[in-house]
């Protein structure tokens, strides 16, 4: 087996933001924002508490960063979707179907949204700034196809608060798991969740044959 490569210095510089962060949001997951010692995000890293100082000036402004950090896929989900083709329920399908293996299958993104429910009321601007810049262009999104479709005549007519009702059943499935982990909510069969759901959501939004 060849030897692995070492890294330089330089390169071990760089990479230790992103190693703090890392850490940070295992101990806050585990601990919360109040129960987190940054003596022991350095600890996972390697390092002392002082060097995690040097990249982040207070636990803050680190739980700040970590937020940030993670949230960065839903930038990369409103990007994929900007690219999706075919009909308005072949797009909103594909939207929900990639919301569903981000929110609801991954645990970081799932540990994320126990952190945002938990310790919201501490950084009510930090939430705000993350709704806005990931949360709201995914729902305008959704909005915007059921708009297209209903302008076709693809979709019934439907209120203006539907999306909220089309993204409820994975948000309910995230919640619940977190809750109760496997104890009481087994970890759904992605396939027969998501053919399910769809049945439903296109049962009340396509429009019917007159």
């Amino acid at each position: 087996m060849a030897a692995q490569k070492k890294i330089t210095r330089a390169e071990q510089k760089a990479l230790r933001p992103i190693q703090i962060l890392d850490a940070a949001f295992e101990e806050f997951v585990r601990s919360g924002f109040t129960g987190t010692r940054v003596e022991d995000i350095a600890d996972r890293v390697g390092v002392t508490k002082g060097t995690v100082y040097v990249y982040f000036e207070t636990k803050e402004k680190l739980f700040e960063a970590m937020i940030n950090h993670f949230s960065v896929p839903f930038q990369e989900l409103l990007g994929i979707t900007e690219n999706l083709s075919g009909s308005a329920t072949d797009r909103l399908i594909s939207i929900l179907g990639l919301l569903y293996e981000q929110i609801a299958e991954d645990r970081t993104t799932r540990e994320l949204t126990r952190l945002v429910i938990a310790e919201g009321h501490r950084f009510p601007d930090l939430i705000d700034r993350h709704h806005d810049q990931f949360i709201e262009p995914i729902i305008t999104k959704v909005d915007a196809l059921i708009l297209e479709g209903v302008t076709s005549g693809e979709f019934r007519e439907v209120p203006v608060e539907f999306s909220d009702i089309v993204v409820a059943p994975i948000l309910t499935t995230t919640v619940l798991r977190l809750i109760f982990d496997d104890r009481r909510v087994p970890t759904p069969n992605k396939e027969a969740f998501l053919r399910t759901y769809f049945d439903l959501l296109l049962n009340g939004l396509l429009a019917k044959p007159h």
